[in-house]
């Protein structure tokens, strides 16, 4: 194993005006469960923000389950996504959705930042 695959606070986003950055300059690529937002950063690694909304999501339970699912994703693909700050919006079809769909529609989402960025 090439290193643990883990996610460390410096690969979180945490303030408000990186999540701004973000909004104001990012990159939109979404489907029926998520919108990602993706913008450069500089610091070599991609950065995880999340934004999963009440109104969205739900209750406290179902959006710390929606929350785990997108880190645990997020920490899987890491390596092949470039620098960039990547803030994951959840949409209300997502509440209802099994895990393994959510999964799969996470690991789309990925390839398709990793091959719209240069």
């Amino acid at each position: 194993m090439q290193g643990r695959l883990t996610l460390p606070a410096r690969l979180r986003l945490r303030r408000k005006r990186d999540f701004d950055a973000a909004y104001a300059r990012g990159q939109r690529l979404s489907d029926g469960f998520f919108t990602v937002i993706a913008t450069a950063n500089e610091i070599g690694a991609p950065r995880l923000g999340l934004a999963v909304a009440v109104r969205a999501a739900g209750g406290a339970v179902a959006r710390n389950r929606l929350r785990r699912i997108i880190r645990e994703s997020f920490r899987l693909n890491q390596r092949a996504l470039p620098a960039l700050d990547l803030v994951v919006s959840v949409r209300p079809k997502a509440r209802a959705a099994p895990a393994e769909a959510l999964r799969e529609s996470l690991a789309a989402l990925w390839r398709r930042v990793a091959d719209t960025t240069p």
